[in-house]
């Protein structure tokens, strides 16, 4: 770990003198772009934070949002919320670790997102992971794909944290950098509320939680470097390990501490260990701190100053108390047989560490945290390919995209999440969205996260709008009204000027559609240098959104077997980003997305809560064919036509069948009428077909039929379950 020269220069003339060994690398750490986001924090400003339920936006551990009332139309119209209830947001990437050691990379990832979730004072009430890897056809991308899902199956599971939705990508580009980006929702009445600010000078700073060992040291430069070949050997001990035991006991004594009202600010140790939770904690407040790292309870021998202060072991928060609340924290740490360390003050000076009796860092820790200087860096403007699509027979087309690993089903996945602990969970994962019992406010919150590779490779900025589009149809599809997001922005190699310019792209697509849907990102994390001898991994803007509904059912995805089966939105749309296109081979341009966006969802929403609909499933990956293939069931199926692409030609079935322009939903229900008057000159409504108890899907494209039975599709979907079982 060393500063670049220039970056030293600064610091040499802010010090007045050569930092020593431990100010180095705490610099380094700290001025990361892991830490610092010196290449993505000037594109930042593109998001809308702010909305009358925000209480806490971008810059503490987590986001923290008030729930509207239960009348939740009335609630958005007069800007009132629940003044009792809220919940917090957060998400964080470990992608560079989960490449090095998948099970405790992605394990980790968990600890390190809940923990942010304790430090505002809630509980962990949600889980979400949305994951990202190579080609499934390669023995390496399943074997990162097991070690993830079992890491974060482990921890989630051991700390009784249920993870209720997510998405699970493949594409080539990701083969030598898979992402893992994980999401977690907590709640908490308002009156528990801490932050991760300093309150006051004289306060004591308490480090509760595991002891420190060696591991995760360099974590955040790590993160900030691209994969070399021998990552997986070389950087293994920048990769933390997690114990999901001792986890679980940090958060229920973190609900003693808070209920007790024992603590005035909190930080969760993440990257760069007690150096950056503490400084960070202190900076805020525009206060600094005396800390002796000899206090530091520990697990390993003869540690160094610099190691105590920048190893990233789990399971540790540190918290600012009052001198008189100390022994009270202590009997509880000791209750849940956690380590309690008094480690020093909170000051009104620089921030100052003491070791073995001598004065190792003393700098101001404003200049620690806001100090790094930002990067301007040149970029490219991406372009869109022209359309260029191959003929291709029908049958083959739909069984490739519906049996593609990218459409097929995720229960592989989330069966081995313990997603109904807690017993809120009442939409589980398969659905559009997640939605949760949230009894204390009286309302059902929806949680859907996700992005999609393939648009954003097509065409960075549009493929962004297209996934908050398309995770605010996931909510709305269960007719929930869109509240916040946040969002983890992934690329390659910022200094590479293509790289920078699909990153720009990706930032302000989501910044864009965010706002036209008047959704506030209220938090999120940047990862970038996700690069490797391989190449860049495709600009992936993940993004985690929830949404509030008066109720805690919604309308199933599979089909009741009973109604009139209407398509809301345009019938056709181009091709590019599409699954079909992967299959097939081809390009196309990206389809142009409605303008009418936040109007379109208003529709969606009002037809999804009508007495009359008894199913409703949003249009995504692998258009029209996999959404239809998805609601078939053995006790219901479906007779659908599409007359009008009779004798067209294989593009204008192709686009019917497999375009995946978002903002579509397929809609079960008894009452037509309605459908078309709640969405009359919002967007088109087009008549599919009907519903009926055959467990069959029939699509006439009159000239060829298409017939599949549930069984059938089930097998084509079952690839994860027979490739990995």
């Amino acid at each position: 770990m060393s500063l670049s020269e220039s970056d030293r220069e600064l610091v040499v003339a802010e010090l007045g003198r050569d930092p020593t060994p431990a100010e180095e690398a705490l610099f380094e750490n700290l001025w990361s772009e892991h830490c610092a986001y010196r290449s993505s924090r000037p594109l930042l400003s593109a998001f809308e934070s702010e909305s009358k339920e925000v209480v806490i936006g971008p810059g503490d551990d987590a986001a923290v949002v008030a729930l509207p009332s239960a009348d939740t139309d009335s609630a958005r119209g007069s800007g009132r919320a629940d003044e009792s209830t809220y919940i917090t947001m957060g998400i964080e990437s470990h992608n560079h670790p989960s490449y090095v050691d998948p099970y405790d990379g992605a394990a980790t990832g968990v600890g390190g997102i809940v923990r942010d979730t304790l430090s505002m004072g809630a509980y962990p009430i949600a889980l979400a992971d949305s994951l990202y890897f190579g080609g499934f056809d390669r023995e390496h991308s399943r074997y990162l794909l097991e070690g993830v899902v079992e890491g974060i199956a482990d921890y989630g599971n051991s700390i009784g944290v249920p993870t209720v939705t997510g998405s699970t990508q493949f594409h080539p580009d990701y083969e030598g950098n898979p992402l893992v980006n994980v999401a977690c929702v907590g709640l908490l009445p308002a009156e528990r509320l801490i932050t991760a600010e300093a309150q006051t000078p004289g306060n004591k700073l308490l480090l509760v939680g595991n002891s420190t060992g060696r591991d995760g040291l360099g974590g955040a430069s790590f993160a900030s470097e691209d994969l070399a070949e021998d990552a997986e050997t070389e950087d293994r001990p920048a990769v933390q390990v997690g114990d999901p035991y001792t986890e679980k006991l940090l958060i229920e004594a973190n609900e003693e501490l808070v209920d007790g009202g024992l603590v005035e600010s909190a930080r969760d140790l993440g990257a760069a260990g007690l150096g950056g939770a503490s400084s960070e904690l202190v900076a805020k407040g525009g206060l600094g701190a005396d800390i002796e790292l000899d206090r530091v309870h520990q697990r390993e021998p003869n540690m160094n100053a610099l190691e105590i202060l920048l190893a990233e072991s789990q399971e540790r928060m540190v918290y600012e108390v009052r001198p008189e609340n100390v022994d009270a924290v202590a009997d509880i740490a000791e209750k849940y047989d956690l380590g309690c360390t008094v480690i020093g003050d909170v000051t009104d000076g620089n921030y100052v560490c003491e070791f073995d009796g001598e004065i190792v860092v003393d700098v101001p820790a404003e200049f620690i945290g806001d100090g790094a200087p930002m990067n301007d860096l040149p970029s490219e403007e991406p372009t869109q390919p022209d359309r260029d699509l191959p003929e291709t027979d029908v049958r083959e087309a739909f069984e490739a995209v519906v049996g593609s690993p990218n459409c097929a089903s995720k229960s592989w996945v989330y069966r081995q999440y313990d997603h109904e602990v807690q017993t809120r969970t009442s939409v589980l994962p398969g659905d559009d969205s997640a939605v949760l019992a949230i009894r204390q406010a009286g309302l059902g919150l929806a949680f859907s996260s996700g992005a999609n590779p393939n648009w954003t490779t097509a065409a960075p900025y549009d493929g962004a709008r297209a996934v908050a589009l398309e995770n605010a149809a996931n909510l709305v599809a269960k007719g929930a009204t869109p509240l916040a997001a946040v969002d983890c922005l992934n690329g390659g190699n910022p200094e590479k000027p293509d790289v920078y310019g699909g990153f720009k792209g990706i930032v302000d697509g989501l910044a864009d559609m965010c706002s036209a849907l008047g959704v506030p990102v209220v938090g999120g994390n940047v990862s970038l240098y996700n690069d490797s001898p391989s190449g860049p991994i495709p600009p992936t803007p993940t993004l985690a959104m929830t949404g509030t509904t008066e109720e805690y059912d919604a309308p199933p995805t599979e089909l009741v077997g009973d109604g009139t089966l209407l398509l809301v939105g345009e019938p056709t749309a181009e091709l590019g980003g599409s699954e079909y296109l992967a299959q097939v081979g081809g390009t196309d341009r990206f389809p142009a997305l409605p303008e009418n966006a936040a109007e379109l969802l208003g529709g969606l929403r009002a037809v999804a809560t009508e007495d009359g609909t008894l199913a409703v499933h949003d249009v995504s990956d692998g258009g029209l064919a996999v959404t239809l293939a998805e609601m078939v069931s053995e006790d219901a199926g479906a007779a659908v036509s599409l007359e009008d692409v009779g004798d067209a030609d294989a593009a204008h079935i192709a686009e019917s069948l497999f375009s995946e322009l978002p903002g579509r939903a397929v809609v079960e229900t008894n009452d037509p009428d309605a459908v078309v008057e709640a969405l009359d000159g919002v967007a088109p409504v087009t008549e599919l077909g009907e519903a009926n108890g055959s467990g069959t899907l029939r699509i006439d494209l009159d000239g060829e039929e298409l017939r599949y039975s549930a069984s059938e599709i089930a097998a084509l979907r079952d690839v994860l379950v027979r490739e990995l079982e």
